[in-house]
């Protein structure tokens, strides 16, 4: 064979071969992947340059220098003495503390409204559906000012009050205060109380899931759960000789010239910020949340309605024990979100001056000026809580799946 016939043999070898879908991916591929690598590079040598030019070290070493700055709540020790990385940890359990918060107030009012939403009653679906339309239209920034600006502003100032549940609970421009529990010795021994209550609930709960599927009869899960709960930790406090007491705030009210209101550091204190920031983020995501239960619901074939009051099950339980758990395999993806929502939209409170993570994290940036290093931490918590919640939602929804026999 010529040289020529064997050039032309080999030319239509490698066409082909470049028309591979499997060889032509693979090459673009790489070349995307080589592509990033090189941008990736330039950003972090920009960066490094920037940096020596400003004079500004690069690393993690200002974390342990003094933070120098206050902070309004604190769910651990600090003070303006404490280190920048106890101000971030500070902040960090703050936000931590608001999502999951807002999460438990919004998903109840979210599964109230969309039930409500498909109420027989006019009046109730009908407020129902003008709650989901009026909060979830108005940007939610704009209700963070409406609660804190407008409601929270309404409220008694500094030297007056108002109380709530026998006294023990009281309102007003400072915040929402109330009783404190004091741990004493020996009271370690309700917690562990508490934790064999819980363990106790999930093994009867899974124990009454297989007899029903055995028998067909129920047994009161929910009833025995909030007996163990509380009978528990509360038998143990009493065997233990009751080693914890409330420390209640003092009111001190002794005259006009003398200076009046609650002494500081006395009993539990809820901050404006906080009460208006979770009570924004609960009912703006309930709007949102109300429609996903709603959309679930529907999701339901009418026929296990039909099916459920054919069995002379009325319409409570029909909903608790036939619809909903259906329905939850088509709300808990989106449910999902709308928590991942909630929780990155907590980094607003930068807005009102909560202490958050972003708003703490601001502080130190601008004291110290590791941009880098800020925004990096920034990132990795917010991921992490996102990929942590994610995590448990997607067990819980394995766990509500229909599994087919």
């Amino acid at each position: 064979m010529s040289v020529m016939e064997q050039d032309s043999a080999r030319a239509p070898a490698r066409a082909s071969l470049f028309n591979d879908p499997k060889v032509r991916g693979i090459f673009f591929q790489v070349v995307l992947v080589v592509a990033l690598g090189y941008v990736g590079y330039n950003i972090v040598d920009n960066t490094r340059i920037n940096l020596e030019q400003q004079n500004i070290a690069s690393g993690w070493g200002f974390l342990n220098n003094t933070a120098g700055f206050g902070i309004i709540q604190s769910l651990v020790s600090y003070s303006e003495t404490s280190s920048y990385g106890q101000a971030l940890y500070v902040g960090f359990l703050n936000t931590l503390l608001v999502a999951i918060v807002g999460i438990f107030v919004a998903t109840i009012i979210g599964f109230v409204v969309g039930i409500a939403r498909l109420s027989d009653n006019w009046v109730i679906s009908r407020l129902a559906y003008c709650y989901v339309e009026l909060i979830r239209n108005v940007p939610l920034l704009l209700q963070i000012f409406f609660w804190y600006f407008a409601v929270l502003r309404a409220v008694p100032g500094k030297r007056e009050k108002w109380s709530f549940f026998f006294d023990s609970f009281h309102l007003n421009i400072a915040g929402f205060r109330g009783p404190k529990p004091i741990w004493e010795d020996g009271a370690s021994f309700i917690g562990i109380a508490l934790i064999i209550a819980i363990v106790a609930c999930i093994v009867i709960a899974q124990w009454a899931r297989k007899r029903q599927e055995a028998t067909g009869q129920q047994f009161p899960v929910f009833w025995t759960a909030v007996g163990l709960i509380i009978g528990l930790p509360l038998i143990t406090y009493f065997v233990t000789g009751m080693p914890m007491h409330l420390e209640h705030p003092v009111f001190v009210d002794t005259g006009p010239r003398i200076r009046q209101g609650f002494q500081l550091n006395v009993g539990f204190n809820l901050i404006p910020e906080f009460l208006a920031l979770t009570a924004a983020l609960s009912i703006y995501t309930a709007s949102f949340i109300a429609e996903i239960v709603r959309a679930g619901i529907q999701a339901v074939s009418h026929g296990q309605t039909e099916a459920a009051h054919a069995l002379g099950l009325r319409q409570s339980p029909t909903l608790r024990l036939v619809i909903i758990p259906q329905a939850m395999r088509v709300i808990i993806p989106p449910l999902t979100s709308q928590y991942l929502n909630l929780t990155k939209n907590s980094s607003l409170a930068v807005a009102i001056a909560f202490p958050d993570l972003v708003s703490v994290g601001g502080t130190v940036l601008n004291q110290t000026g590791q941009a880098i290093e800020i925004i990096g931490i920034w990132m990795a918590i917010y991921l992490t809580l996102s990929l942590v919640t994610s995590a448990f939602m997607n067990w819980y929804n394995q766990r509500m799946a229909l599994v087919e026999r």
